[in-house]
């Protein structure tokens, strides 16, 4: 049996080694390391696999994030509201550009962002909704949507774990996450459902004048060069790695159905067990299965994580901490906030491996181990 991987990216590079070594030979070969062909070819076809109108490739995730609240030019002191069940860059950004982060709950089901919640959370000061379609899961869009509509709000929608994940709305129409809100921005970390061999982000809209600010700020606040209109940082997405996505891109649906699968041999395996929920699948969207989470009742979570770790089987909690509860927003006075499905949830999650590479082998190791733990 290979050895177990939370994401096993040898052995998906060896699969595509020959069409990625001879894309990277051809970037050293023109020597074009920044803004080369490769990134504008992998902007425009990343544009046509999701339908939307502009893709603005940048440096990572993070700065995806905060480039689309610069371009709305939200002000110091405006309100934000977001889950705090989501890694930290959702809200960090949030604070660095000293907007206010209002922290809500998730659904304990989804894992994503509450829409009542987010309706009980409006005030005069709020100008932005930023849900995360967290663990590949995609947030409820469509009432996210008819909120912001509501109080004229913006939505930028954290895309980073369910990048080619479809959203089915009521009427039968369907859109790729993360071109639903104002922007989308999303992460190609390597260990993504498309990843590349470093950092990497984009940004999304359909939005002209919006894509022309979104990127300007992302080039130094320039259209022309060194004439500089707005306030704007240095984040281009590097040729080598668009080399990379390029390839990797036509594949991101066949990877997706293999982390379909894998999840559902997990799901078969602990289906119906008393202290084992697996990954709910909302009607409206499919989970494209960034991490496959389990939520226990009853189980020494934490115990069962250094089990599986004895026995060599990777396993990850993500997130033992919730933002809310980060020292670095102990000045916004988010740890006194009453969050008890954001806890209960930090309590109880544990994620098993899920990647393109696993087999059925690992599979049967892997959910015999977490049975074997949690039967006692």
């Amino acid at each position: 049996m290979h050895p177990i991987e939370m994401v096993d990216l040898k052995r998906q590079y060896a699969k595509i080694k020959g069409d990625v070594d001879k894309a990277i030979l051809e970037v050293l070969q023109t020597a074009a390391f920044i803004n080369g062909k490769a990134v504008s070819d992998f902007g425009q076809g990343l544009a046509k696999y999701l339908g939307s109108k502009h893709v603005i490739p940048c440096a990572n995730g993070t700065d995806a994030l905060q480039i689309a609240m610069m371009a709305l030019d939200l002000q110091p002191g405006d309100e934000v509201i977001t889950p705090s069940f989501t890694y930290i860059a959702t809200t960090e950004v949030i604070a660095l550009l000293k907007l206010q982060p209002v922290f809500v709950e998730v659904d304990t089901k989804t894992f994503c962002i509450d829409p009542e919640a987010i309706e009980k959370a409006i005030t005069p000061k709020t100008k932005a909704i930023v849900p995360v379609h967290l663990y590949g899961q995609p947030a409820n869009m469509e009432a996210i949507m008819a909120i912001a509509q509501k109080h004229n709000l913006f939505v930028i929608e954290d895309n980073a774990q369910a990048i080619g994940s479809d959203y089915f709305f009521s009427d039968g129409t369907k859109k790729k996450t993360g071109t639903i809100g104002t922007i989308g921005c999303t992460s190609f970390f390597p260990s993504k459902n498309l990843g590349c061999y470093g950092d990497g982000g984009a940004i999304f809209t359909d939005d002209d004048s919006l894509a022309n600010r979104l990127k300007m700020i992302a080039n130094h606040g320039q259209s022309v060069r060194y004439y500089h209109d707005l306030v704007g940082c240095n984040s281009r997405l590097d040729t080598l790695q668009a080399a990379v996505l390029n390839i990797k891109l036509p594949l991101l649906d066949d990877y997706i159905v293999a982390r379909r699968k894998a999840a559902d041999f997990y799901d078969k395996a602990f289906a119906g067990h008393s202290k084992i929920t697996t990954p709910a699948r909302a009607s409206y969207g499919n989970h494209v299965f960034h991490q496959y989470t389990l939520l226990l009742e009853g189980v020494d979570r934490d115990g069962l994580n250094k089990f599986l770790a004895s026995h060599n089987i990777p396993s990850m909690i993500y997130y033992p901490v919730p933002a809310h509860r980060q020292k670095m927003f102990e000045s916004f006075g988010s740890g006194n906030l009453n969050m008890p499905k954001t806890d209960w949830l930090t309590e109880r999650v544990i994620s098993l491996p899920i990647h393109t590479e696993l087999d059925t082998d690992q599979l049967e190791f892997i959910t015999a181990k977490v049975l074997e733990f949690v039967n006692g």
